[in-house]
């Protein structure tokens, strides 16, 4: 179906962050002001706004990439290089920061609008776009949070920072660092929102429906640690919309053999620009590269073989059939993985193989099939694991992985570049896997920065 992307008419001069009057631009009072149902309508179907943008700091620090040398001289510019090599310079590029905000000003926006319409706020739209605007906030929150803050530990989350919580679309109050406990709870309470009141189906593209606010709830209480609750909601995710695309019918030998907008997409979402990440310029890990066995598909539909370097492969698997831009969205391909490491770590072994393999039969050359059979809990976890860092890769979930993953011994790794001759190294426990805010943000808006 034709992509239906709305804009609004209604001219808003707005600089979004979250630091001390949030939107350093306010409005002219002469301009006019969104109060329809329509309005709010408006305000959530601007894709450039609510689906684009996302941060890509994160991604930028972690191990399925590396760049040529050219590429980090003569590309990459000082933020990118500071992240590639995790030196923690002070960052001056407040926009993968001021993005997801923008995102959480429409969503508040808009249930502002609805929540002044009367008896028209009880109809069936109203109730859409409110689980609209809530899923908005949530996958907003997440993003930032999964950046920005460290990686979730029950008996810390009350006493780490989290991230600035804006809940209403005033522009005057100061923002201020909630708990990571309670930014979590409140994704956790924005997605049950949208559980609740999206539609079963949706026809616009780039509008989440229920089966995404589920994924939503999936992904969030899987980096949390709550296995059973991230296994009760991949579930019910995949209960409401489980199609996967088969790699055996996609043409390896197009550019970008993944169809935007296919089949497994739940919600459609790409990062800021990818630089040294981008199609071109890449390099995906030789070591990961070397793990897709022969039958394996996405060895043939991810990758494409560079001239230069010799021997090295670009990515060309992007989900929104895009070079510089990544995907970081949620897809069913996701939950079958949520599904099975959350029932493999609650002893669910039999659904963990059903899940796992749903998805490799569908990535697996049809005529050399092999199923995972493997029983043993601590083997099988290994296997689903390295599965989601070769199905997601790319994707946006590397760096949040290798967050929640160093907190247990038996996957932690130090992370280590040579660039230019000179070894840099991540170690598992560093504080930095909680990214520096963009100095603008800490200056102006009087945020403190994430301890070191």
């Amino acid at each position: 179906m034709k992509i239906q992307i709305f804009s609004i008419g209604i001219a808003l001069v707005l600089v979004f962050s979250s630091c001390s009057n949030f939107l350093e631009e306010k409005p002219d009072i002469k301009m006019v002001v969104p109060k329809s149902l329509d309005d709010a309508e408006f305000l959530l179907n601007d894709y450039t706004t609510m689906n684009t943008a996302y941060p890509v700091y994160g991604e930028w620090s972690t191990d399925q990439y590396d760049v040529s040398a050219e590429t980090f001289d003569g590309v990459m510019n000082l933020d990118q290089r500071n992240a590639h090599t995790w030196t923690d310079e002070p960052y001056n590029d407040v926009v993968q920061w001021q993005r997801p905000y923008k995102v959480v000003y429409n969503a508040n926006q808009a249930l502002d609008i609805i929540s002044k319409l009367g008896a028209e706020s009880a109809s069936e739209k109203a109730k859409n776009l409110i689980g609209m605007a809530h899923f908005f906030r949530a996958f907003a929150f997440q993003q930032v949070a999964e950046v920005f803050a460290p990686a979730y530990q029950q008996e810390t989350a009350s006493a780490e920072m989290g991230i600035p919580l804006r809940l209403d679309p005033g522009i005057d109050a100061p923002s201020t660092r909630a708990s990571l406990k309670h930014t979590y709870e409140q994704i956790i309470s924005d997605y049950k929102v949208a559980a609740g009141r999206l539609p079963i189906s949706e026809t616009i593209k780039g509008r989440p429906f229920r089966a995404s606010a589920y994924a939503g709830l999936a992904r969030a209480y899987l980096y949390m640690g709550d296995y059973q609750q991230a296994y009760n909601y991949a579930d019910s995710s995949l209960q409401t919309h489980s199609e996967l695309m088969d790699f055996n019918i996609l043409k390896a030998t197009d550019n970008l053999p993944i169809p935007k907008f296919n089949v497994e997409v739940l919600f459609a979402a790409v990062s800021a620009n990818a630089g040294p990440m981008s199609l071109f310029n890449g390099l995906v890990d030789s070591l990961l590269y070397k793990s897709y066995e022969n039958n394996d598909l996405r060895r043939v539909i991810y990758f494409a073989t560079n001239v230069y370097p010799e021997n090295s492969y670009g990515f060309k698997g992007n989900y929104d059939k895009a070079n510089n831009n990544l995907f970081v969205g949620l897809t069913t391909s996701e939950m079958y993985l949520v599904k099975a490491e959350a029932a493999v770590r609650i002893g669910k072994i039999s659904e963990a193989l059903l899940a796992i393999n749903t998805l490799l039969r569908k990535r697996q050359d049809k005529n050399n099939y092999v199923p995972i059979t493997e029983t043993n809990p601590d083997v099988l976890l290994l296997l689903v694991l390295q599965e989601r860092q070769k199905e997601l890769l790319f994707r946006g979930r590397r760096w949040s992985d290798l967050k929640r993953l160093n907190l247990d011994a038996r996957f932690q790794k130090n992370l280590t570049r040579i660039v230019n001759g000179v070894t840099y190294t991540l170690p598992f426990n560093s504080r930095k896997y909680a990214f520096r805010l963009p100095e603008p943000v800490v200056s102006v808006g009087k945020l403190p920065q994430n301890n070191r």
